[in-house]
C-alpha cells in the first residue's frame, strides 16, 4: 500500500497561514517521521508521497532531505514559483526524489490562477522535467484546471483531494460536472484523500462519504485513481487507521486488480516512484 499523500511539519520552526483559526488548534504541534512510521506501520502502508504545505523552496529542501535518508518516503511534491522566468533551473537546483510540484492554488484570489500565461508557462517546464503537478483547488477553480489540463496534454495532473467536494453542505454541483470534466482527461489523475475533512468532522460516518466516492470512481477509474490519507490534517476528523479503513470501505466494489491499482499502482505511475 502507498499512501500517496500526507505532510509533516513543525508550527515551532516555521508559519503556516493556512492554520489559523482556533479550529484547528489540535493540529498546532510538530509531526514528524517518527509519527509517520508509527500510524502508517500499523495499517500496513510501504511508501509515502510527502506533500508541501506551505510555499517555501526551504520546506522542499528539508523535505527532500528528509526523503532521501528515509525509506518510507518514495517521493515528494513540493513547491517552486511557477511565474519564475528561471523555474527550470529552480527545479533542476533540487536535489533528492522530486516527484510533482504543488501550489496551493485553492487560496488564490483569482479563480482563473491556473490559466494565467505564466503559470501555464511554469507548467509547460515541469511536463519538460518529468514531474506531475498537483492540483489543490475547490470547486469554483475547476474550471481554471481544466483549462489549463487540456493546454498540456503532455503532463501530468494530480487532482487532490478530489476537489475537495463540499460534503458537508451536500452542494452537489457544480463540483460534480467539473470532476467528471477532468475525469475525461487522460493526463489527470486523482486522489481519493481529505474526504472525511470535508464532511461534518464529528459526525461523519462511511455512508455519508460513499456517493461522493461513487462519482468521483465513475470519473476516474481506478487506474487513475489513488489512495491518500491526508494525514495529519484527517486527524481533525478520523485517526489514521480509520482513513484507511473507509477507503478499504468505499472502494469495495472494485476487483482485486483494481483495488492493487488504487492502492499502489495509480501512484507509481502518476509520480514515477521506483
Amino acid at each position: 500500500m502507498i499512501d500517496a499523500h500526507h505532510h509533516l511539519w513543525d508550527p515551532t520552526r516555521r508559519h503556516y497561514p493556512w492554520m489559523a483559526g482556533a479550529a484547528l488548534d489540535p493540529l498546532r504541534r510538530p509531526y514528524t517521521v517518527d509519527d509517520l512510521r508509527a500510524v502508517t506501520k500499523a495499517a500496513g502502508v510501504k511508501g509515502t508521497v510527502l506533500v508541501q504545505t506551505v510555499s517555501s523552496v526551504e520546506e522542499t529542501r528539508e523535505f527532500l532531505a528528509t526523503a532521501s535518508v528515509e525509506p518510507l518516503i518514495a517521493g515528494v511534491v513540493g513547491w517552486v514559483d511557477l511565474t519564475a522566468p528561471d523555474v527550470a533551473d529552480r527545479v533542476a537546483a533540487f536535489s533528492g526524489p522530486l516527484v510533482g510540484i504543488r501550489h496551493q492554488v485553492e487560496d488564490e484570489a483569482d479563480p482563473s490562477w491556473l490559466t494565467r500565461p505564466e503559470v501555464l508557462r511554469g507548467l509547460a517546464v515541469l511536463g519538460e522535467t518529468g514531474l506531475a503537478y498537483d492540483l489543490l483547488v475547490k470547486p469554483p477553480q475547476l474550471a481554471a484546471a481544466l483549462a489549463a489540463a487540456k493546454s498540456l496534454p503532455d503532463q501530468v495532473f494530480v487532482l487532490d483531494h478530489a476537489a475537495k467536494p463540499p460534503i458537508s453542505s451536500g452542494e452537489w454541483q457544480p463540483w460534480a460536472d467539473g470532476l467528471a470534466a477532468l475525469g475525461a482527461l487522460e493526463n489527470v489523475y486523482c486522489k481519493l484523500s481529505g474526504l472525511v475533512t470535508e464532511a461534518d468532522w464529528a459526525q461523519w460516518k462511511v455512508g455519508h462519504l460513499a456517493r461522493w466516492t461513487e462519482h468521483v470512481l465513475e470519473s476516474f477509474g481506478a487506474s487513475r485513481l489513488m489512495f491518500g490519507s491526508d494525514w495529519p490534517v484527517c486527524e481533525l476528523a478520523a485517526a489514521y487507521e480509520v482513513v484507511v479503513d473507509t477507503a478499504v470501505s468505499l472502494t469495495g466494489s472494485l476487483s482485486d486488480a483494481e483495488r492493487l491499482e488504487f492502492f499502489d499502482g495509480t501512484a507509481r505511475r502518476a509520480y514515477r516512484l521506483t
